[in-house]
């Protein structure tokens, strides 16, 4: 009974009289059609019958929305179907403002199409964004008047903001998408427009946001953004709270929030548990495969790979979860292929910018990847792995004054990562200027050191400087923290440690502490025959009837623990990140250049407490940044 209530009857026998009644039936069903994803059916309906009794009118209203219905409802068909022009040209002379924000966005939408399909057709996938989209500035020329006087709804206000994005109108795209948001606090398109614009929290301060439930997504999205992850999962919490724990999108977003401060095992934990919830999800899948990259996770990995494309494989996402897998298979040529694309699907992916330029790094292709990575800050100038991989590549190519610029502008989006300041200061050392560069080293420290290499280096720059004695201090600190750790790690500076340690004591005329030092190096394959001569000598010494000097503090006394059967053994999946080491050539009969290279988030995920393990090192307070 209740289908039988469903169907709508057709006017019986042959009987066309009352062509009011077919109309409203045809405007039925082809309603109904679209509803259930039938694009075709309803686009006959609408096209081949309803446009015949356009001028028929099945409502006594004389309402906009009323009248522009017939129009509305033959372009939205062509719509549905990516016809755009067509649509456009039945939509012309709608006053509601439902069918002028179709048409208008119409327009919008066939000059990203031929833009899209003049890049695909002419150019490489490297060149997009050199083609432009030709109807812009006439829809911003139009546009604009509305706006003036007022005729722009929500929705309106938000097409006429992203044309301003497009056409590089920051400032003016800001305003408009405020106003959207104020117009239409609902429409979440919006307020995902108006973060891709804000570039720093002081930027966010000066925003009048209205007052609204809304409003707490948006600050937990934009603080995930711009790295504010303490405060984005504050406010996911408070969400969750709030009734929205079953919420998929929260869930992937405290995901992300996890995979952007390297917590990777509590990211592939929730990223495991939204898989469980939603098994056909592939938002953010690509995130949750850089996760499986970083940890050598090949079975996952590939099982990963092959689910999404029985889901969908020519979704952007699948594409670079396949450029992933490759990509730990050292087949870098197929990830980039695969990279490339998700690029032809999405011209705008920041991730596939980025891990193709990542690609082009592993080919030696430098120029390649410049391109790359300057798409990606086209798409998203927040991405600091895009900024910190230009820095790399000018640091193979040896230009140190372009890779400083980049290093910078990493930095100041990452301003507490370690890896930035290491990097900034073996620019700076590179440049001779050397107070810069103990700066970045030591704050590199203060903040935690993941790669545990800021101190070594800063050691090293007192080395050269014959400053002993704060060189020393940093080695101490160094073999300190590197013992302290939950597991013994071995680092290749550790024996370096030992040596200098050992060498300063003896000309400190220490012996004990010396003699610990050069113990140590003994266990150390580089550094075993100076350990055993330096032994030699101290004993050589200490039968001469030589006594320690007792005018030297001295600053270390080897614990009890670092025996000599007690040396560090190799971590090896401290190195399992994507830090591995890239070989760039640097010219004929010339040794390569050894650079690491940061894919996403990968760079050690290894991050210990730090708190317990900072000695009052009261020499260098001054030179934090």
């Amino acid at each position: 009974m209740a289908a039988a209530a469903m169907v709508v009857t057709a006017a019986g026998g042959g009987d066309f009289s009352d062509l009011r009644e077919i109309k409203k039936q045809l405007l039925n069903v082809a309603e109904r059609s679209r509803e259930r994803g039938l694009q075709h059916s309803g686009k006959w309906n609408a096209v081949e019958l309803i446009v015949c009794t356009r001028y028929l009118r099945t409502l006594e209203s004389e309402h906009e929305d009323a009248r522009d219905l017939d129009a509305y409802t033959l372009a939205k068909s062509y719509f549905d179907l990516k016809e755009y022009d067509r649509a456009a040209y039945f939509l012309q002379g709608c006053k509601s403002q439902k069918a002028y924000f179709l048409y208008m966005y119409s327009r919008y939408l066939s000059g990203e199409k031929k833009k899209d399909d003049e890049t695909v057709d002419s150019l490489g996938p490297l060149e997009k964004g050199q083609v432009k989209n030709e109807a812009l500035r006439e829809l911003r020329v139009e546009l604009s008047k509305k706006h003036k006087a007022q005729e722009l709804d929500g929705f309106g206000l938000y097409l006429y903001g992203v044309v301003l994005r497009k056409l590089d109108l920051v400032k003016e795209a800001i305003d408009v998408f405020v106003e959207a948001a104020h117009v239409l606090p609902l429409h979440w398109g919006a307020w995902l427009e108006l973060c891709n614009l804000i570039t720093d929290k002081e930027m966010l301060k000066f925003l009048s946001l209205p007052d609204t439930w809304m409003k707490e997504f948006f600050l937990a999205h934009i603080y995930t953004e711009l790295q504010l992850i303490e405060e984005a999962l504050q406010k996911y919490q408070s969400l969750i709270d709030a009734g929205f724990s079953k919420s998929t999108y929260i869930i992937s977003q405290i995901a992300v929030a996890y995979h952007n401060i390297r917590d990777i095992d509590k990211a592939l934990s929730i990223f495991n548990e939204l898989r469980k919830q939603d098994p056909y999800r592939i938002e953010n899948m690509d995130t949750f495969s850089n996760l499986l990259y970083v940890r050598s996770m090949k079975p996952e990995l590939s099982y990963l790979a092959h689910n999404l494309c029985e889901i969908d494989k020519y979704r952007v996402e699948t594409c670079c979860v396949i450029g992933n897998y490759y990509s730990l298979r050292s087949q870098h040529e197929k990830a980039a292929l695969y990279f490339q694309r998700a690029l032809k699907l999405n011209p705008r992916y920041l991730g596939a910018w980025t891990l193709m330029g990542h690609e082009y790094m592993e080919m030696k292709n430098t120029s390649a990847a410049i391109q790359a990575y300057r798409h990606a800050i086209e798409v998203n100038k927040r991405d600091y792995r895009a900024w910190y991989g230009l820095g790399q590549t000018y640091e193979i190519l040896k230009m140190p004054f372009y890779c400083l610029y980049y290093y910078r502008r990493a930095h100041q989006l990452r301003p507490n990562d370690s890896r930035m300041l290491v990097a900034l200061g073996e620019c700076y050392e590179k440049l001779n200027q050397l107070v810069e560069a103990k700066k970045c080293y030591w704050r590199a420290y203060a903040v935690g050191d993941v790669e545990k290499m800021a101190l070594v280096k800063l050691a090293k720059l007192h080395e050269q400087l014959n400053e002993s004695e704060q060189a020393a201090q940093c080695y101490i600190k160094y073999i300190q923290d590197i013992y302290s750790c939950g597991e013994v790690v071995e680092h290749l500076e550790v024996s370096t440690a030992f040596r200098y340690l050992a060498q300063y004591y003896f000309k400190s005329k220490l012996w004990d502490e010396a003699s610990a030092c050069a113990q140590k190096c003994c266990a150390f394959n580089d550094t075993r025959e100076e350990g055993k001569a330096l032994l030699r000598q101290i004993l050589q010494l200490r039968n001469q009837g030589e006594t320690s000097s007792t005018d030297v503090a001295a600053p270390f006394f080897l614990p009890a623990s670092l025996s000599a059967n007690n040396t560090p053994t190799r971590r090896w999946e401290l190195a399992e990140s994507t830090a591995e080491d890239k070989w760039a050539p640097t010219g004929k009969g010339k040794p390569d250049v050894k650079v690491p290279v940061l894919r996403c988030e990968s760079l050690l995920y290894f991050s210990p407490s730090h708190s317990s393990q900072r000695a009052d090192m009261s020499h260098y307070t001054g030179l934090l940044l």
